[in-house]
C-alpha cells in the first residue's frame, strides 16, 4: 500500500500571535486545531495513512538533524538580514511583490500583492542559507526531469525564477521574538524558520533520518500555487544542500473563487467544506470538487453549479441507467444476464461497423469507447488530471445511456426466443458498462461506487483496475459475472439534491462563526 500521509503545520510566529490573541497557548490552540484537520479530513473521506504534527517528538528530532546536516555541508552562514516581512505568509517578500494601501485606521502600509497580507519591515541576525550557490544544480534537475513540478506552467514558472536573483535565504529568526518553533541546535538565541521546519515533514512522515530510504525520493508532492516557491525551488534547494534528492514529484494546484472574487471573510463568501458535505453528501462534493478543478487555472464555485453538475451526472445519468437496468420489469429474475455473440457479433475494427445481427455502428463505438476507458482513467489519474479522467467517465455514461434508449429493452416481447436473447445481451452489456464506471469511480465518490458495485454483486477482489475486464463474452472469453443474481437492492444510488436556493438556505442556517485560527 502506498501511504498518503498529512499533518498540521505548528510551529511559527502567526501561531504564536494567534494564541495570544485568543487568550490561550501555542500549544493548546494548535490542539484543537490540528483536531479540526482531522475531522475535516475524516468527515470528506479522505484515508490518509498517517496524521503527524510539526510539534511532535519524532518531527523535532528529524528537524534538528536535518539542520545539522546543511550546517556540515558548509551552506549556512550568520548574517544580518533586514526586509519585508509577512507573518501569516510567515515570509520575506521583495518589493516588486508589494504594494501601497491603507489599513483599518487610514495610516499608509504595505500589503503582500499575491494575499493582501499586511507585511512589517524586520531587522534581525539570522542564520542564512545560501541558496544563490543552488541556481545550477537546481537548473540541471528541472532539465533533466520535466515532470518533477506538473502541470507544465508551474514548471516554467519555476524555470523563470531560476534566471531571476536568487538571494540568500534566512532560515532562522530571533529566539526573543519567536520561541513558539525548534531552537537551532547549539545556539539557543536562534528558531529555526517555520518553513524549513515545515519542509522536513515530508521526510520525517517517511521515518528519516533512518528509514526514509524506502520511499524517498519516489514520493510525490500535492501543493497550492500559492506556496510553490517554497516546495520547487527553496525545498529542493535545501535537500541538495542535505545530501538528498529532490522528491520524485511536485503537483500543483490552483485555487477556488466563489462567483469570480477570491475568498475571503471580509467578504463573506469562504465555503466551509464540512457545510458542504452537509448538503452535498461527502461524495456529491468530492465529485464536484474532482470534476471542475483544474489544477493550472482557479475555478468558480457556486451552488448552484454544484447542484446541476450532480444532479446531472450522479442523480440521473449514472443512478438512472442503473435503476432502470435493475428495475424488476426490465430484469425480474435479478440476475446478470447472459450475452449472446449472435446479436452482438465481433468485428475487427468498430470504426468499420456497418450494424450486423442487432447490433448497430453506435453499439460497436460504445463497446470501442468503454473498453479503451481504463487505460484513459489511469493515465489521466497518473497525471494528476483527474478532471479529464472524469469527463471522459461521463462521457461514456452518456452514451450508454443512449445505448438503453436506443434499443429500447421494456419494448421486446420475452415471449420471443430470440427477443430474449436481444434483451439479455443489451442488459449485460449496460451492466458490464456500469460494472467498470464503478471501478474507476472509486478514488473520486467511494460510498456511491460501492454501492453501485454491491448492486452488481461484484466482490471486494473483483474490483481491482489491474485485472479490470471488460465484455469478455464478446472476445469469445468467459464473463465471471455471466448468470450471477444480483446483489440486493440498495435503493436510489445518488439522491437528486434539493433545489440551490432552499440549499443555500439551509448552508446559510447552518453555518457558525468561523473560530478557526489557523
Amino acid at each position: 500500500m502506498v501511504p498518503l500521509p498529512t499533518w498540521t503545520d505548528e510551529h511559527g510566529l502567526k501561531i504564536q500571535q494567534a494564541a495570544a490573541a485568543a487568550g490561550t497557548s501555542p500549544a493548546e490552540l494548535c490542539e484543537r486545531v490540528s483536531g479540526l484537520f482531522r475531522q475535516a479530513l475524516t468527515q470528506a473521506g479522505v484515508a490518509y495513512t498517517d496524521f503527524t504534527r510539526t510539534s511532535e517528538p519524532r518531527h523535532q528530532r528529524a528537524v534538528r538533524h536535518f539542520w545539522g546536516a546543511l550546517r556540515d555541508g558548509g551552506v549556512l552562514y550568520k548574517g544580518a538580514y533586514e526586509g519585508w516581512y509577512c507573518t501569516p505568509e510567515e515570509s520575506f517578500l521583495p518589493e516588486s511583490q508589494l504594494a501601497e494601501r491603507t489599513d483599518a485606521q487610514g495610516r499608509p502600509c504595505k500589503v503582500s500583492l499575491e494575499t493582501g497580507h499586511e507585511v512589517h519591515w524586520t531587522k534581525e541576525e539570522n542564520y542564512m542559507f545560501r541558496l544563490s550557490a543552488f541556481r545550477d544544480p537546481l537548473q540541471n534537475w528541472l532539465r533533466d526531469n520535466p515532470r518533477a513540478i506538473f502541470p507544465a506552467p508551474f514548471y516554467q514558472r519555476v524555470l523563470r525564477w531560476l534566471d531571476e536573483d536568487l538571494p540568500d535565504l534566512s532560515v532562522s529568526r530571533e529566539r526573543s521574538r519567536l520561541q513558539w518553533g525548534i531552537p537551532v541546535p547549539s545556539d539557543p538565541t536562534q528558531t529555526i524558520y517555520v518553513w524549513v521546519d515545515a519542509l522536513v515533514n515530508y521526510l520525517s512522515v517517511v521515518g528519516y533520518p533512518e528509514s526514509h530510504g524506502t520511499w524517498w525520493p519516489a514520493v510525490h508532492h500535492v501543493v497550492g500555487k500559492d506556496i510553490l516557491k517554497f516546495h520547487a525551488l527553496y525545498w529542493p534547494a535545501l535537500l541538495l544542500a542535505a545530501g538528498l534528492e529532490p522528491p520524485e514529484r511536485i503537483l500543483v494546484h490552483s485555487h477556488w473563487t466563489v462567483q469570480g472574487q477570491k475568498m475571503s471573510k471580509s467578504l463573506g463568501n469562504v465555503v466551509d467544506p464540512g457545510v458542504c458535505v452537509g448538503q452535498y453528501g461527502v461524495d456529491g462534493f468530492r465529485y464536484f470538487l474532482l470534476r471542475q478543478g483544474v489544477p493550472e487555472r482557479d475555478c468558480d464555485y457556486y451552488d448552484e453549479k454544484v447542484v446541476k453538475l450532480v444532479n446531472s451526472e450522479l442523480a440521473d445519468a449514472l443512478g438512472g441507467l442503473l435503476n432502470r437496468t435493475t428495475a424488476p420489469s426490465i430484469n425480474p429474475s435479478n440476475t446478470y444476464p447472459c450475452f449472446s455473440e449472435p446479436c452482438f457479433p465481433k468485428v475487427l475494427d468498430s470504426r468499420e461497423a456497418k450494424g450486423t445481427g442487432r447490433a448497430c455502428a453506435e453499439d460497436y463505438k460504445l463497446v470501442a469507447a468503454v473498453a479503451s476507458l481504463p487505460a484513459q482513467v489511469d493515465s489521466y489519474f497518473e497525471s494528476f488530471q483527474i478532471y479529464k479522467a472524469l469527463e471522459c467517465i461521463a462521457q461514456c455514461v452518456r452514451q450508454t445511456n443512449g445505448f438503453f434508449q436506443r434499443h429500447r429493452p421494456w419494448k421486446l416481447d420475452r415471449r420471443d426466443a430470440a427477443e430474449q436473447l436481444w434483451l439479455d445481451t443489451i442488459l449485460h452489456v449496460t451492466l458490464e458498462c456500469l460494472r467498470v464506471y464503478g471501478t474507476l469511480l472509486q478514488p473520486v465518490v467511494p460510498y456511491t461506487a460501492d454501492k453501485l458495485l454491491s448492486r452488481l454483486a461484484v466482490g471486494p477482489g473483483e474490483r481491482g483496475l489491474s485485472d479490470l475486464v471488460f465484455l469478455a463474452r464478446y472476445d469469445g472469453k468467459p464473463c465471471p459475472f455471466e448468470g450471477r443474481q444480483l446483489g440486493p437492492d440498495t435503493g436510489v444510488l445518488f439522491h437528486r439534491l434539493g433545489k440551490s436556493e432552499t440549499m443555500k438556505k439551509k448552508k446559510q442556517e447552518a453555518q457558525v462563526p468561523d473560530k478557526r485560527l489557523l
